[in-house]
């Protein structure tokens, strides 16, 4: 059974940091591409971030220079270093598993860890 568990989310003040975690269970974690989502209140997804299985990385223009996705696959976990966070980056975030050649389309998304920025 796919699993998929983020933690890591909370209130930060704008400029600060955050770590997300994505705990990856029930397939072959390594050899997925994953991707990091976001979905402020009233607004549709955003997709933030992904990172393929051999480790490439490519960002949104948003969050490009501020967010950073790596992964550890001894681990199977996903992360989502974030800096200089900004209000604007307050949303729920969940990271999503995409099959191959499926591009940004997932087929298993976690719960969502809440992150807001706001003094």
């Amino acid at each position: 059974q796919v699993q998929l568990v983020e933690s890591g989310g909370g209130l930060v003040q704008p400029g600060g940091s955050l770590r997300l975690s994505c705990a990856a269970s029930g397939f072959t974690f390594s050899s997925y591409y994953m991707i990091w989502v976001r979905q402020a209140p009233g607004k549709g997804p955003e997709w933030v971030s992904g990172i393929t299985a051999s480790g490439n990385t490519v960002y949104a223009d948003s969050v490009k220079g501020r967010f950073t996705i790596s992964r550890d696959t001894a681990r199977n976990t996903l992360y989502l270093e974030m800096n200089s966070l900004k209000p604007e980056d307050t949303a729920l975030y969940y990271c999503a598993r995409v099959p191959m050649g499926r591009g940004r389309e997932f087929d298993y998304r976690g719960q969502g860890t809440q992150v807001t920025v706001s003094s």
